[in-house]
């Protein structure tokens, strides 16, 4: 696979909003994101897991598979999101979409948020460095859930990304998750809960 693709589970009727869905990723890799990418298969099996909620409420969940697994500098995947917001529009028409993202997938959500469809942001695990940058969550809504056990990404960094983004963003809200670790296998439906209620709360 050379190209991003979508996986999208559509609710029975004409959806009336949307949520993407970004997974992780590493921070530096050109390998191509295939179907063994354990990343994609941990957002895959959350998105099965929340599409009943969402289509109760008549959103659409449409998962983005990036061409590569790194950040590397952060243009293949904010490319590769940009290209799926625009895939979601020509299909959905403007309705309002809200970004979740695992780890690298929040990094790359907080990138792509300024699309004017775009409503708001949940981060799960995010991974934000110090001084990632804030403008693009401008009037939108941030939730960011972190473990503190995780020895991937920073929970430290989550709250001061949190805290930076409500000069900007219209809420922005940090969500303990307790004692678990980067990669959601502990209270998994502790974290589609987050994922589902926070993104819907957003519509």
């Amino acid at each position: 696979m050379t190209e991003p693709s979508l996986t999208r589970l559509d609710p029975g009727t004409p959806a009336r909003a949307a949520i993407l869905m970004l997974h992780g990723g590493k921070e530096r890799s050109t390998a191509r994101v295939d179907g063994r990418s354990a990343s994609w298969r941990r957002a895959a099996a959350m998105q099965r897991s929340i599409a009943g909620r969402a289509h109760e409420a008549g959103t659409s969940v449409w998962l983005l598979r990036y061409r590569r697994r790194g950040w590397d500098g952060g243009r293949g995947p904010v490319e590769d999101a940009r290209w799926a917001l625009a895939e979601v529009r020509r299909a959905l028409g403007d309705v309002p979409v809200v970004l979740l993202g695992h780890s690298m997938g929040a990094r790359t959500a907080v990138h792509v948020a300024d699309d004017a469809t775009v409503l708001g942001v949940v981060g799960l695990a995010p991974w934000f460095p110090p001084g990632e940058p804030v403008a693009a969550l401008a009037g939108r809504r941030l939730v960011a859930a972190h473990g503190r056990r995780d020895r991937i990404t920073s929970y430290r960094a989550t709250a001061d990304f949190v805290e930076r983004a409500r000069a900007v963003a219209s809420s922005a809200e940090l969500r303990d998750m307790g004692p678990v670790g980067h990669y959601m296998f502990k209270r998994v439906a502790s974290w589609n809960e987050v994922a589902v209620h926070s993104a819907l709360a957003q519509l």
